[in-house]
């Protein structure tokens, strides 16, 4: 989730509702300043036990150390660290202590890939002295929810009895899943709906490419994406696919009135977090509250409490994936990237998905959380398709012609993720063979398989 930052600036409040279109439109971007930005969240437990590493004595120290040793600033609230921040990018913890680095704005995913390999470098160090590991995985694999201390950040003493009202797995949702996201521009209102529709349409094909949490609780849960299946039954009215942008006339107005009448988490003013829970925005702005007025920085701030499958803010966020193993971490800004920043591309991708019904969607939606490659629609595998998603990512990353130092092409991040698509299995397929397997489901081999590492 992202980071609430308090806007220093006078509150700008909405008397509008162009402004409310305006905050997106004014995101638009011309062609040469695209950029990749990736978020990277990791489950972090006790290398000796495997347990979820607790926020007091663990997680904090982490921030502690990194903020000591490495150019980074602590972000405090009531006294305690709960990110740290530099002029490019922040770590920031999910409510159960996942750790999630949202990187810096990137020309390329070499640049991602350096950012990323710094940040492994900076986080496993500090690890190994406290005796904790950062896992590849997209669930905290052993430690039950309740044995998962919640961070004390107020936002989440906000959301965490709200979760209890609209759903049965909000909190599973908040205190053990980690995921992967990246952001990309948009240039016009046109490009921005055509992306959103597209990755809403191949989200189902992005979370069985990436499936990557069938454990929980110490054992298989059923699942291969269980993180996927959690947000089926989290909060709907916020959640999921959305019908609305597979229209062809779909527009930023659209989104703005979905937007306007999901119910809101809170608001802050000086300091002082208000729980809006009771009330939508589109409410919130026509009557109020307590004497405040809405402003532009608490439309911001909803739209980042809003979780569909894609998102859209001053820029598109994907947020199907399950958080991956270093080896396929990359794969994820590489695939986005391939896909999304050339045109011919974009549309092959949408061509692949574009004929299904929204009953057809609906249904492969929830059959890759337990299928994943090997789920069916139209009498079509899964893994058909994403064999085909691999191939157009190639095509735009090679169009791209990005090389680095080495000579590295961008498509060269997709290696692992082609050979695990073209066997027709997904990073959990692996992890079940082997934990039913050579590690004889034993949680020390898990770690240490799993484990991320200084790279060579």
């Amino acid at each position: 989730m992202s980071q609430y930052v308090a806007d220093a600036n006078a509150p700008v409040f909405i008397e509008h509702y162009e402004q409310l279109i305006e905050f997106f439109a004014s995101a638009c971007k011309p062609r040469q300043s695209w950029r990749i930005g990736t978020e990277y969240e990791k489950v972090a437990v006790w290398a000796a036990s495997g347990n979820a590493v607790p926020f007091t004595g663990g997680i904090e120290e982490v921030l502690r150390r990194l903020a000591e040793r490495y150019p980074w600033e602590p972000i405090v609230e009531d006294g305690r660290i709960v990110a740290l921040q530099n002029a490019q990018a922040s770590i920031t913890l999910e409510p159960g202590g996942q750790l999630e680095l949202s990187g810096q704005q990137c020309d390329t995913v070499h640049c991602a890939r350096n950012e990323f390999v710094e940040h492994v470098e900076q986080i496993v160090s500090v690890g190994v002295e406290l005796g904790i590991t950062f896992l590849g995985l997209g669930m905290q694999p052993m430690s039950p929810l309740d044995e998962i201390e919640w961070v004390p950040k107020r936002r989440y003493g906000i959301m965490a009895p709200y979760m209890t009202r609209v759903g049965t797995l909000g909190q599973r949702m908040m205190k053990q899943t980690a995921t992967v996201q990246v952001n990309i521009d948009y240039e016009s209102e046109r490009d921005a709906m055509a992306k959103l529709r597209t990755g809403m349409g191949i989200a189902s094909l992005l979370t069985a490419m990436f499936a990557n949490s069938p454990l929980s609780d110490g054992r298989l849960n059923g699942y291969l994406s269980f993180r996927g299946h959690i947000w089926t039954d989290t909060d709907n009215a916020r959640s999921g696919l959305l019908p609305f942008v597979f229209r062809e006339s779909c527009s930023f107005s659209d989104y703005t009135e979905y937007a306007l009448d999901v119910p809101m988490y809170f608001i802050v003013r000086d300091g002082r977090w208000t729980d809006m829970t009771a009330s939508t925005f589109r409410r919130f702005w026509e009557e109020g509250c307590q004497g405040e007025r809405a402003t532009l920085a608490d439309w911001n701030a909803h739209l980042t409490t809003l979780f569909p499958e894609f998102r859209l803010k001053g820029y598109i966020e994907a947020r199907s994936i399950d958080s991956q193993a270093p080896e396929l971490m990359l794969a994820v800004p590489a695939l986005i990237t391939g896909i999304f920043y050339e045109a011919d591309c974009l549309a092959a991708a949408w061509d692949l998905v574009k004929r299904w019904s929204w009953e057809e969607r609906v249904a492969l939606y929830h059959a890759v959380h337990r299928q994943a490659l090997r789920a069916r629609i139209r009498g079509i595998e899964v893994k058909e398709l994403a064999r085909e998603l691999v191939d157009i990512a190639e095509t735009g990353l090679q169009r791209r012609g990005q090389h680095d130092a080495r000579g590295q092409n961008e498509a060269d991040y997709l290696g692992r993720l082609r050979e695990l698509v073209h066997q027709g299995r997904c990073p959990a397929d692996v992890l079940i063979e082997k934990w039913d397997g050579a590690w004889d489901r034993q949680v020390s081999r898990l770690v240490d398989a799993t484990a991320y590492r200084i790279p060579a």
